[in-house]
């Protein structure tokens, strides 16, 4: 990366901020929409399973019915989209069309298939918890990359845990297979978000062990 990239990303790395007021009536180009995602499902995954999937809502009366289940948080109708970011649970279901796939395109040889499958059948079938937390971990690293994909468009986000789960996988008929991570709203800020303060490096990096 050059200086050039690499003052554009330290740039939006800064820029982005959660917002929680936004523009009403303002409409997102499915092209730059889709442009976004795209560049979320280039994060990084365990196994490269890819847990992550996005329920976008941008339909006004959908989106008041996740008002609720939001917890009557006005940035749901006020946003642009909601993006439910979703983990797979049963992601290694997956593992044999991904590298199936890689093996037909001359990627990797049967050998390392090989190896790829059994990895990811043994880990699933040794942890039952192992099928949750890497839903939640794989998709979370794919939200961060979205905020900021959708940061250098132009558009504001923010990241909401405060959910209510359960109604949503009632509302948006989610199967059992995936798990409501979080809920992003995306938009053009009303008003400049709030900068927040950091905790300093000497606070939060261990060098070597406690």
């Amino acid at each position: 990366m050059n200086t050039a990239a690499f003052e554009t990303l330290v740039e939006v790395m800064k820029a982005r901020h959660s917002v929680r007021k936004y523009e009403t009536g303002v409409e997102i180009p499915r092209s730059e929409l889709d442009e976004i995602l795209e560049l979320a499902a280039s994060a990084p995954s365990s196994w490269n399973l890819q847990h992550w999937r996005f329920l976008v809502v941008t339909n006004q009366e959908k989106k008041e019915k996740l008002l609720p289940l939001a917890y009557n948080q006005q940035q749901v109708v006020d946003a642009s989209a909601v993006i439910i970011v979703l983990g797979d649970v049963k992601a290694k279901l997956a593992v044999r069309d991904i590298y199936g796939k890689a093996l037909e395109g001359g990627l990797i040889n049967q050998q390392v298939f090989d190896i790829m499958v059994n990895q990811v059948e043994g880990a699933y079938a040794s942890n039952s918890e192992i099928g949750m937390k890497e839903a939640i971990l794989n998709a979370s690293l794919a939200s961060m990359q979205l905020m900021l994909a959708a940061k250098a468009k132009g558009y504001d986000t923010c990241p909401m845990g405060g959910i209510d789960r359960d109604g949503i996988v009632k509302e948006c008929n989610i199967p059992d297979r995936y798990y409501p991570v979080m809920m992003l709203t995306l938009g053009k800020a009303s008003t400049p978000a709030h900068a927040t303060g950091r905790l300093p490096l000497s606070e939060i990096v261990i060098n070597e062990s406690f």
